[in-house]
């Protein structure tokens, strides 16, 4: 892969000087049905310090210090609380495990690429999540956990055809839905021909491939994560600059996409945090 640093000034993966006006995409009113509700200690708590509560239920015979935090949080947030018996809080999350307690919530609100490119200008070495087609919410949610402790700069995911953030994929991330920036696009391979504009590498994963442990993670970069079944779309391949391969000895031939993203995520981190 050719070193970033001696690319002539004039190349066409300079990085943008403009600064869009954010926005954000209006959810569709299927999903925003769907998106109603958190569930769960960490993902209520998260939720109501973002301000996107707005009715909490919590189990008429829960207490302790985690439902007084709860409480106090609803309380400063002028959030009404209702106390429901389980079977109510099980109809609210669906069969989930909601610990005793569900919050009512705003619908979250994605991101453009736009956006997320601007909130991430200022930073020397964006590091960017690309999800295709993502069908899972746990898998999801996992790698949006891993993305916040790892120091992920943002995750762009498809409009059709991916899992969005649903209660699951927000109880999954432990809350970390409200810490990393999401842009949801309309078309993949569009986007990531923004981003090579905008100076990322576009890294994507293969059986065969450059071994992870070789990679040069210097300067802004994204990394395609692929469906869980089907793996990277042909057309996002033809996209790629460098595909990458995680070296397995054992009988299966791939890694859960969590598993796979949660590695990578965390080679980028320890590459960079290197003393």
């Amino acid at each position: 892969m050719k070193d970033k640093k001696q690319w002539p000034k004039n190349d066409r993966r300079k990085q943008r000087n403009t600064r869009p006006k954010e926005r954000h995409e209006p959810v569709e009113a299927a999903e925003a049905e769907e998106n109603n509700f958190a569930f769960g200690h960490h993902a209520s708590v998260e939720a109501l310090q973002a301000g996107r509560g707005n009715k909490l239920f919590l189990q008429e015979d829960a207490h302790g210090d985690k439902i007084d935090l709860l409480k106090k949080l609803a309380k400063e947030q002028a959030v009404p609380v209702k106390w429901v018996p389980k079977q109510k809080l099980d109809t609210l999350s669906d069969g989930g495990v909601h610990q005793g307690v569900v919050l009512g919530i705003t619908p979250y609100e994605y991101l453009t690429l736009e956006d997320l490119l601007a909130k991430t200008s200022s930073e020397d070495a964006p590091f960017l999540l690309i999800l295709d087609s993502l069908e899972d919410p746990h898998n999801f949610g996992s790698i949006l956990r891993t993305a916040d402790a790892s120091g992920v700069s943002g995750v762009i995911i498809p409009k059709h055809r991916s899992v969005g953030i649903t209660p699951v994929v927000t109880k999954a991330s432990t809350g970390a839905v409200e810490y990393v920036p999401i842009a949801r696009v309309t078309n993949l391979a569009q986007s990531i021909k923004q981003l090579k504009e905008a100076g990322y590498w576009i890294f994507g994963t293969d059986m065969a491939g450059t071994d992870y442990r070789q990679w040069k993670v210097a300067g802004p970069i994204a990394l395609i994560i692929g469906n869980e079944g089907k793996g990277m779309s042909a057309g996002l391949k033809k996209e790629v600059d460098e595909m990458l391969t995680i070296p397995m000895t054992g009988h299966v031939q791939s890694l859960n996409a969590g598993v796979a993203a949660g590695l990578l995520m965390y080679e980028v981190f320890r590459k960079r945090s290197e003393l």
